[in-house]
């Protein structure tokens, strides 16, 4: 199947999903169209006709036609702007507030009931999924809030995984990258000091969204590894965070120093790093599949 009939395979499932192939939005007299007009009207005190218009993408003349039925039916009631006669404002009644809190209601109620039948870890992968949704669709509408935590069971993997995934996409880095990841992990699951080592996750949209290693590199030394930021959540910061937690934990741990090994193509990091106070203090000529690069050692005082 391809990506566009996948797209709209989904799009056929969801609109399935969210009820609104019935008669009425969740069990109203109101089709969706018109539900969207009174969920809008209901979140401010009043609007302009034409920004509501805007805002919904509707055609004026449909958009004429809801808010003639809502004013038939008491739900809503429109005037000339007092600052521009040529313009209509429209406000809720008591009644369309009442209408308003009934449909919010019972959406809130119809998506607790749809994410009841799914496990813990599966409400977060679907909130995941729709966030990155949103913010592949319209990066205006991505959120911005994340948290960093300890992993979850399963997450060492997703440390793995990711790694391979972005690195073969981002640098065309293969199999012997992913395997050095890999083994930098088993070391850190197998035989790790939790007062002297530890990894974080960032978490966004509940699911992760990068991590960060600290291990010990010798008893006055601390290194940083496996630094990692999805790209859909570059921009906000996590980068730097997951940073300055390795840096706190290595200086309670009792560390004098912490390092890193890195690559010259990682230009990012490598900001982040010197915003950090890293400084560069080793390089030597290198290769990763068979592609030229310089291998960097940073580090700074703790």
């Amino acid at each position: 199947m391809d990506m566009v009939t996948e797209v709209r395979a989904f799009n056929r499932f969801y609109t399935e999903v969210i009820g609104v192939l019935g008669a009425g939005m969740h069990d109203s007299p109101y089709s969706l169209t018109e539900a969207r007009v009174l969920f809008e009207l209901g979140s401010r005190p009043s609007a302009e006709v034409a920004d509501v218009r805007e805002l919904l993408g509707l055609d004026p003349g449909y958009l004429s036609r809801i808010l003639s039925r809502f004013e038939a039916d008491g739900l809503a009631a429109r005037e000339r702007s007092p600052e521009d006669g040529r313009r209509q404002v429209v406000a809720l009644t008591d009644r369309g507030r009442e209408t308003y809190r009934m449909l919010d209601e019972r959406a809130a109620e119809s998506v607790g009931a749809m994410l009841s039948a799914l496990s813990a870890e599966d409400r977060r992968r679907l909130v995941g999924a729709m966030a990155a949704i949103r913010g592949l669709l319209d990066p205006g509408e991505r959120r911005e809030a994340y948290v960093i935590r300890p992993p979850r069971p399963g997450e060492l993997g997703w440390v793995v995984h990711r790694h391979g995934v972005l690195y073969a996409e981002e640098y065309g880095w293969g199999e012997e990258f992913e395997a050095l990841v890999a083994r930098i992990v088993a070391d850190y699951a197998g035989d790790h000091d939790p007062k002297r080592e530890a990894l974080w996750i960032a978490e966004a949209g509940g699911v992760p969204a990068g991590c960060v290693f600290c291990v010990r590199k010798d008893d006055e030394t601390a290194q940083l590894r496996l630094l990692l930021v999805e790209p859909s959540a570059r921009g906000m910061g996590i980068g730097r965070h997951l940073v300055d937690e390795c840096l706190n934990f290595a200086r309670q741990a009792g560390y004098r120093r912490i390092i890193l090994w890195t690559r010259d193509p990682l230009t990012a990091a490598r900001r982040i790093y010197l915003g950090a106070g890293f400084e560069l203090v080793e390089e030597q000529p290198g290769e990763e599949s068979g592609i030229p690069l310089t291998n960097q050692i940073y580090a700074r005082d703790l």
